[in-house]
């Protein structure tokens, strides 16, 4: 997938003309790229439209409209964007109960590298994560992570030619094992090149 650059991008008063549409375009599409683990982690998978909403929602709220501001935001969201052979996700830990989620968040230290993806018939992949900044203390985890799943070319060509995905999080506190979905199994493909 190519990268975004500026003229990827709407100008403040266009993206506030078709934000609307554009907002429910993007929200039809995450339907795809969203993968609950359970009842309490979602693996989220970003790719180009995912991160230029991202980056037209920041510019708006920032009111960003001169060029280093734009190429700012486009060095941030443009590393979530996959590269032909892998999947990004940003990965959430999500408990509505606050003390339930710190309770939690300190039982589920590890469980970003406890993380797998799988090609039917190949090893799991475990993900590449927080490659921005460390995001666990020996106390806790953080509730987001950002990852990067890197492929084998094999890998790659058995998922697009029809090779089911699986998932799972193999943390003693938080195990799961699942199938990919099938709409989600084929918008991951569209990711690989």
């Amino acid at each position: 997938m190519s990268k975004l650059t500026a003229a990827d991008l709407m100008s403040l008063e266009q993206y506030a003309r078709e934000r609307q549409a554009f907002r429910a375009r993007v929200i039809e599409h995450k339907k795809t790229r969203q993968l609950a683990l359970g009842d309490h982690a979602t693996l989220y998978f970003e790719d180009a439209l995912t991160m230029q909403y991202q980056v037209q929602e920041m510019l708006r709220i920032e009111r960003i409209f001169e060029q280093e501001g734009i190429q700012e935001e486009l060095d941030v969201y443009n590393p979530l964007i996959p590269d032909g052979s892998n999947w990004k996700a940003t990965f959430m830990v999500e408990y509505d109960d606050e003390n339930e989620r710190r309770i939690m968040l300190a039982k589920l230290i590890g469980i970003d590298k406890a993380l797998w993806l799988q090609v039917e018939g190949f090893d799991k992949v475990r993900p590449i994560s927080n490659e921005d900044l460390e995001r666990e203390t020996e106390d806790k985890t953080s509730a987001v992570h950002f990852m990067r799943f890197e492929l084998t070319a094999e890998m790659c060509a058995a998922a697009k030619a029809g090779t089911p995905l699986h998932a799972g999080i193999d943390h003693p506190n938080y195990p799961v094992a699942l199938l990919i979905p099938e709409p989600i199994r084929q918008s991951l493909v569209n990711d690989l090149a």
